[in-house]
C-alpha cells in the first residue's frame, strides 16, 4: 500500500511539472495569469489539474470561427473598400463634435474589420421592461427570419413570454433561429422549445455541456445578446433573458442596463456576427443570401461600429478599444460597469488620464452577484480614488450596464465588462456609437443614477471591516482568474 501510495504521489509530482511547463511554454498567457495557475498547482495539485483542465486551458483560434466564411456571408466588400479608403485617409463626415475620432475609425476598420456605418437609427433602454416590450413588438411584427443570440435565458415568466412570441412568429412560418450560451442557460433544454421546434424553429446551444456544468470548454462563454429581425433591426446590450432583468427578482431589485435597438446598415454587422456564431456550432449552417441582408432605407444619421471579440481573436478587439477611448479623452470619461477588474492596461491608463486632468466617473454596484468578483472590482476602483476618480456605488437595485463615455462625443453600449473574462475569455459585443446626441441621451442617464448613487470617499473605503479586506485580497490574488 506504501509502494501504491508513494508511485501515486511521484506521478502526480511529475503531472503537475508536466502541466506548469505547458502553462509557461505552450499556453504563452500573461505573466499574472501564469503565477496564479501555478499557485493552484502547487498548493492543491490534484484539484488544481481538475480545475486547469476545465477553467485554464486554451482554446483553438482555428477551429471555432472559420474566418473565411465572412466574406462568404456578407459586406465584406464593403469593409475592404472602407479599409482602402481610410488607408488613403479619405474619413466620411464625423458626427461627434470636437471628438477627433479618426484614429479609432481607423483601427477598428483597418486592423478590426468592423465595418463603419453612418446611417443608423439609434433607441436606447435603460428598463428591462420596456426593452422586451418592444422587443416582442418587433417580433410579432417579423415577416421573414429572427435571429436571437442570448449568454442568459430562464425559464421564468419573462422566458415563457419571449418563447411564445418566437412560437407564434415560426407558426407564421418565420424562420426563426436561437443560439444560448450552454452555461448562462442551463435552466432551458430543448423541450422547452418543443413547439417552437415543431414549427420548424432551430436551437443551438454554443459548447453544449456534455455533462451538466461539465465541458473542457467550460471557460470560454458566449457572453452576447444579439437579436436581428428581418435583417433591418438589431438589439444589443446589457440585459439577458430572465426576472431578474426585469427587476422582479429581490436579491437585485430594480436592474439597471443599457440596450440598443438599431435600425440601419449597422444591423449587418450585428446579422455577420450571429450567421457566424450561429455557424460555429455546425448546427444546420447558413449561407450568405439576399434576404438576410435586404436593402435598408435611410433610418437616421448616427455613426455606429459594431466591435467584437472573443478568445477566437488575434488582439483583444474591445480591450484595445477601450484603451484607444481612454487616450482620447480630453475632458472627461464616464463608465459603468458591474465588474472591474482590469488588466495593467486599462487600470494604468485611466491612472495617466486623471493625472493628465482628465475627470473620470465610475458607477459599481453597491452589492454582489459574484461574491469574489464584487470585491475585486470593490478594491480596483478605489484604488483610483487617490489619482482623483469620482467612484459611485449605484444604491437603487442592481447596475448591469458597460458603457464608457468619453468628451460626450463617443458612447459605447454592449455586453463586455472592464475585466479580463470579457477581454480574454468570453465572447462578446459592443455598439460605438459617434453621435453628440445619443452620447448626451446616455450621458444623461448616467447622471440620473447617480442621484441614487453613493460616493466611495476615502473615509468611507477605509471604514471597511476586516472581513471585507480579506475577501478584497482573495479576489484580488485570483483575478487572473476570475
Amino acid at each position: 500500500m506504501r509502494y501504491i501510495t508513494e508511485n501515486l504521489s511521484t506521478v502526480l509530482l511529475v503531472a503537475n511539472i508536466l502541466l506548469s511547463f505547458i502553462i509557461i511554454f505552450r499556453e504563452r498567457k500573461q505573466t499574472a495569469q501564469t503565477w496564479a495557475w501555478l499557485l493552484v498547482l502547487m498548493f492543491i495539485p490534484v484539484v488544481g489539474f481538475i480545475l486547469y483542465i476545465f477553467f485554464g486551458r486554451g482554446i483553438s483560434k482555428d477551429k471555432i470561427f472559420d474566418l473565411k466564411m465572412q466574406g462568404k456571408i456578407g459586406k465584406n466588400v464593403e469593409i475592404e473598400e472602407q479599409r482602402r479608403d481610410f488607408k488613403c485617409g479619405i474619413f466620411p463626415e464625423q458626427t461627434t463634435g470636437s471628438v477627433d475620432a479618426r484614429q479609432l475609425i481607423y483601427m477598428l476598420t483597418v486592423s478590426e474589420r468592423s465595418l463603419y456605418t453612418s446611417d443608423n437609427g439609434i433607441q436606447l433602454f435603460t428598463d428591462g421592461r420596456k426593452k422586451f416590450d418592444q422587443l416582442i413588438k418587433d417580433i410579432k411584427q417579423a415577416k421573414h427570419h429572427i435571429h436571437f443570440e442570448y449568454y442568459i435565458y430562464r425559464s421564468d415568466e419573462l422566458g415563457r413570454e419571449v418563447r411564445d412570441a418566437l412560437t407564434d412568429a415560426a407558426k407564421r412560418g418565420v424562420k426563426v433561429r436561437i443560439l444560448l450560451d450552454a452555461w448562462g442557460s442551463t435552466q432551458v433544454t430543448a423541450k422547452f422549445f418543443e413547439e417552437l421546434r415543431e414549427y420548424g424553429g432551430q436551437l443551438a446551444f454554443f459548447f453544449p455541456l456534455f455533462v451538466p456544468y461539465l465541458n473542457p470548454r467550460i471557460n470560454y462563454r458566449n457572453h452576447r445578446k444579439i437579436v436581428v429581425i428581418d435583417g433591418t433591426i438589431g438589439y444589443t446590450g446589457g440585459f439577458n433573458v430572465g426576472n431578474e432583468y426585469l427587476g422582479l427578482v429581490k436579491k437585485f431589485g430594480y436592474w439597471r442596463d443599457n440596450h440598443l435597438r438599431v435600425v440601419g446598415s449597422a444591423v449587418y454587422s450585428l446579422q455577420n456576427r450571429f450567421l457566424m456564431d450561429w455557424n460555429s456550432q455546425h448546427t444546420q449552417e447558413v449561407q450568405y443570401a439576399k434576404e438576410l441582408f435586404p436593402k435598408i432605407e435611410n433610418h437616421g444619421k448616427k455613426a455606429v461600429q459594431i466591435v467584437t471579440s472573443g478568445p477566437d481573436s488575434k488582439y483583444e478587439q474591445i480591450k484595445i478599444m477601450y484603451l484607444k477611448m481612454i487616450s482620447m479623452a480630453k475632458e472627461e470619461i464616464l463608465i459603468q460597469t458591474p465588474y472591474y477588474i482590469p488588466d495593467s492596461s486599462i487600470h494604468e491608463a485611466l491612472k495617466v488620464a486623471l493625472l493628465s486632468g482628465v475627470k473620470v466617473r465610475m458607477q459599481i454596484p453597491n452589492k454582489p452577484d459574484h461574491p469574489l468578483v464584487y470585491w475585486a472590482t470593490y478594491s480596483f476602483a478605489a484604488e483610483l480614488i487617490d489619482f482623483g476618480a469620482i467612484i459611485e456605488t449605484y444604491e437603487n437595485g442592481f447596475i448591469h450596464a458597460k458603457t464608457m463615455i468619453i468628451d460626450s462625443g463617443i458612447v459605447s453600449v454592449g455586453s463586455a465588462n472592464i475585466d479580463v473574462r470579457s477581454f480574454q475569455l468570453d465572447f462578446e459585443v459592443n455598439a460605438l456609437i459617434y453621435d453628440e446626441e445619443v452620447t448626451k441621451q446616455v450621458r444623461e442617464a448616467l447622471m440620473e443614477d447617480s442621484r441614487w448613487s453613493q460616493v466611495l470617499t476615502k473615509e468611507r473605503y477605509k471604514q471597511r471591516g476586516i472581513i471585507i479586506k480579506m475577501k478584497e485580497g482573495l479576489g484580488r490574488l485570483v483575478s487572473p482568474l476570475l
